[in-house]
C-alpha cells in the first residue's frame, strides 16, 4: 500500500506518505518541501500491517487531508528511521531497484557496506553532512570523512599498481597503523559513500561509482595477497556489488 496525503490552510501547509511492505509500515510526514521524519513501525502479519495503514490513512482524510498528487517520491532524500536501523522503506525507490540484495541493509557484517565499524561511521557522516544541506562533492566526500574528519591517512586505489607494490604498501606504517588497515579503511569508506549516496539521494556520481569498483577490486586483491582468503570466501560479497553497480552503471550512462 502506498499513499501520499496533503494538509493545507493558512496556517499548515503539510504532507503525510505511509507504504507497507510485508509486514512492515514507513510513515513520512512534516512540512511540505522538506524531507520530514521516518519512522518504521513492524507488524506480527501482512493483514495486520495494511489494516493498521489503511486506518490511518482514513484518519487522516478525515482530519482535512487529501490525495497529494504532487509528491514525488524519487524527488526525495531518504533517511532511516534511527530506532529501526536500514531499512528498504527508508531507501531511495532506485537504490531499492539496483540495490535490493540483503547485504545493502546488513549493519552487522564486515564484508556488507554499511556492516563495519568504518562503513557505518562513514554513512553516518553522509547522512549528517545531506541533513545539514551541506555542499557535497561525493567523489572527495570519502578523503574528507577520513583526511579531514578522523585526521588519518586516506589511499586511494589504484589498479596500476601490482600485486607486489600492494603488497608491500600493505607492509608500511602509517601513523603507527598497518597499511594493510589503512588501505581496508580507505576501501570500506568509498563503498559506503558510494551506496550511502544511492541510498539517500537515487543516485551516484559517476566518478565515485568508479572509485568503488576499484575498492572492489582493490579488497579481492588484498584478501588474496595478504589474507590468503579462499576465493569463494568473499566472492559473494564483491561480485554481488560489483554486478549491481555495473548494472547502475550501464543504465545511468547517458
Amino acid at each position: 500500500m502506498i499513499e501520499a496525503l496533503h494538509f493545507k490552510d493558512q496556517k499548515t501547509d503539510k504532507f503525510w506518505f505511509v507504504e507497507t511492505l510485508v509486514c512492515e509500515m514507513m510513515v513520512n510526514y512534516g512540512k511540505t518541501g522538506t524531507t520530514g521524519k521516518y519512522k518504521i513501525k513492524e507488524f506480527d502479519n501482512n493483514q495486520d500491517c495494511e489494516k493498521e495503514a489503511l486506518k490511518l490513512i482514513n484518519s487522516k482524510k478525515k482530519k482535512g487531508y487529501e490525495e497529494f498528487v504532487e509528491f514525488d517520491r524519487n524527488n526525495r532524500y531518504y533517511f532511516d528511521d534511527e530506532e529501526y536501523g536500514l531499512n528498504p522503506l527508508t531507501s531511495h525507490p532506485t537504490f531499492r531497484k539496483y540495490f535490493s540484495n540483503e547485504i545493502y541493509y546488513d549493519s552487522g557484517d564486515e564484508e556488507a557496506p554499511f556492516g563495519s565499524d568504518e562503513g557505518h561511521d562513514a554513512f553516518s557522516e553522509l547522512e549528517e553532512s545531506v541533513r545539514k544541506k551541506k555542499k557535497i562533492n561525493f567523489f572527495d566526500f570519502p578523503r574528507v570523512i577520513i583526511e579531514e574528519i578522523w585526521e588519518m591517512d586516506y589511499l586511494t586505489p589504484d589498479l596500476e599498481k601490482t600485486d607486489e607494490e600492494l603488497k608491500a604498501q600493505a607492509k608500511l606504517s602509517f601513523n603507527g597503523l598497518p597499511g594493510e588497515q589503512i588501505i581496508l579503511q580507505s576501501d570500506q569508506v568509498i563503498l559506503a559513500v558510494t551506496f550511502g549516496q544511492a541510498k539517500i539521494t537515487g543516485r551516484i556520481d559517476k566518478n565515485l561509482l568508479e572509485l568503488a569498483l576499484k575498492s572492489l577490486n582493490r579488497i579481492d586483491r588484498l584478501n588474496r595477497l595478504i589474507w590468503n582468503w579462499d576465493k569463494e570466501e568473499t566472492t559473494y560479497y564483491i561480485e554481488t556489488m560489483k554486478k549491481d553497480l555495473i548494472r547502475y552503471k550501464e543504465d545511468f550512462k547517458n
